[in-house]
């Protein structure tokens, strides 16, 4: 059993304390975002992290009432001058595996270095050079990864930017939907784990994960453990986007995860129909079994309940995190060492 394949599996465990952690701290970091009188808030990653900032950027800006934007730290770092006008009154929030990433602490450094602009870091060890540069730290150890790819730590991750969303919206039935999805997990990846193993066990050498919303930087971040983990071809895309322009890679080596929502059923379904007919192998997935048509899909994975929309990405991430795993195994790869990666970069 791989060390990748174990932190899948214990990722309900961290979330668990996550949720408790960050419920714990809601009154403090409520307070400190007031006290900082900020306008926008903006988050800054690399990598994985980057793609839950875009997730972040997202729920802040539905849900918070607040401007919010994502920024890559690299291009932050190379470009901090040119877009320091643009950062005036904001919040950084950068969201951190090790809290040593370079292109992260770089960044921050030099966009504080000619204001004072408030940071507030979510790291998974205690006492790294991101928290030791924060105005507010929350660090979550339970939930690093040893292995290089990352999968417990992007839902603990995005579960926490989704948690301090809600703590800013006093949104309690998203709070209460966040603990819901993750008392079900355990049984839900139990439930779901082979059937996600069976349909994706052929040749495939591409991947396409689909998702709107709060869910599409959670199906950027699918693509990266898809390519990470499995060395395949992965992309992500809006979900009707893929038409345009995308669809020409979709065909029969092509593996497509969909999330599907309750709105404009009719179209999604089209959609996977289209999908089908160019010989793709299609999982998707919803909160409920009607959603879903599922005389066209090859694998229908429904939640044991209704999920808000943003939370519904918690057991989303499980699919093609599995996936992955399935068709490293398949191919001998080792999924806890990919080939030319570091679990972070210093540069």
């Amino acid at each position: 059993m791989s060390l990748t394949y174990r932190e899948i599996k214990g990722q309900y465990k961290a979330l668990q304390q996550t949720f408790e952690y960050m419920v714990a701290k809601r009154a403090e970091f409520t307070a400190f975002v007031r006290e900082q009188a900020v306008t926008s808030v903006t988050f800054v990653g690399s990598g994985s992290s980057y793609c839950l900032s875009e997730a972040a950027a997202f729920s802040f800006r539905l849900r918070a009432s607040l401007p919010a934007l994502s920024l890559a730290a690299g291009d932050l770092m190379l470009h901090a001058d040119r877009y320091r006008p643009m950062l005036a009154g904001t919040l950084a929030i950068a969201p951190s595996r090790s809290g040593s990433t370079s292109e992260v602490i770089e960044a921050l450094r030099l966009i504080q270095s000619e204001e004072r602009i408030p940071v507030l870091s979510i790291s998974c060890v205690t006492n790294s050079p991101l928290s030791a540069r924060a105005d507010f730290a929350l660090e979550l150890p339970w939930a690093f990864d040893d292995s290089v790819c990352q999968t417990r730590t992007v839902t603990n991750l995005y579960a926490a930017n989704l948690l301090l969303a809600a703590f800013l919206a006093g949104d309690e039935d998203l709070i209460a939907d966040m603990q819901a999805a993750i008392h079900q997990g355990e049984a839900y990846m139990t439930r779901v784990e082979n059937d996600i193993r069976r349909v994706s066990d052929f040749a495939w050498t591409n991947a396409v994960v689909l998702a709107d919303g709060e869910l599409q930087g959670l199906a950027a971040e699918g693509a990266i453990a898809l390519t990470e983990i499995a060395k395949t071809q992965a992309h992500a895309y809006h979900l009707l986007d893929v038409r345009h322009g995308p669809m020409v890679t979709v065909g029969p080596d092509t593996l497509v995860i969909a999330a599907l929502s309750d709105s404009g059923i009719d179209h999604q379904r089209n959609l996977m129909r289209d999908i089908k007919d160019r010989g793709a192998t299609v999982i998707a997935f919803a909160d409920r079994a009607e959603v879903v048509p599922q005389d066209i899909v090859d694998l229908a994975v429904t939640t044991d309940r209704p999920l808000d929309p943003a939370v519904r990405g918690i057991p989303f991430i499980f699919i093609p995190q599995i996936a992955a795993l399935a068709n490293a195994e398949r191919h001998g790869i080792n999924p806890d060492q990919p080939d030319g990666l570091v679990a972070w970069v210093k540069l």
